[in-house]
């Protein structure tokens, strides 16, 4: 079986590639983020994870290699990474009792090619108090994230409704990513430890 490679720097998403049974490597992509003109959130998402994992294939030889990127959109804007606290708290505000789409898509490089998909999933926010924005924000937490908040940390109790795919709203959409390495001949479950083989047979 091929190499896989993470071109993302991304703890969440080795997290999540750990939870499905991979060995993978990472190695984080240097690319440039700014949005074309004009461009809308759904095609940027999507262009940046292709971006990603084909110029970390580049120089990966017979590699797989996974890029992923997402985004937090709210009102057809997107909320990047806050700049500052101020700018988290902001954010958090404007999130506060909204619904609001993360968009994360997934590239997979394999044999000179590059298959992806979007996934959008749609969450909405509670009111927030003041109080606990501050709070929030003091913790540190939303300061790495898009859209200034992690639903798998502290900032889950925000959330009163998801549809769609947690994982994508975590950082990486793992149907779908199993999907697109089972298309490259890498089926994830091949690698599951075997624990019930002895008693089987």
């Amino acid at each position: 079986m091929p190499q896989i490679i993470l071109a993302s720097a991304s703890p969440r998403r080795a997290e999540l590639l750990q939870q499905i049974g991979l060995n993978f490597l990472v190695r984080p992509a240097d690319i440039d983020e700014t949005p074309e003109p004009a461009e809308t959130p759904e095609h940027y998402v999507e262009r940046l994870a292709r971006e990603k994992a084909m110029a970390v294939a580049e120089s990966a030889g017979n590699c797989l290699v996974l890029g992923s990127d997402t985004s937090v959109v709210l009102d057809g804007v997107i909320l990047g990474k806050p700049a500052d606290p101020a700018d988290a708290r902001a954010t958090l505000a404007r999130l506060s009792g909204a619904t609001h789409q993360v968009m994360t898509a997934v590239a997979l490089t394999a044999e000179g090619q590059c298959q992806s998909c979007l996934v959008i999933t749609e969450v909405r926010f509670r009111e927030l108090s003041a109080g606990e924005i501050e709070a929030y924000v003091a913790s540190g937490e939303p300061m790495d994230k898009a859209g200034s908040y992690g639903i798998q940390g502290l900032g889950g109790i925000f959330v009163n409704e998801l549809r769609g795919s947690y994982s994508a709203v975590v950082g990486l959409p793992l149907q779908e990513t199993a999907a697109l390495l089972a298309s490259a001949g890498y089926p994830v479950w091949r690698n599951w430890p075997r624990s019930l083989e002895s008693q089987a047979s």
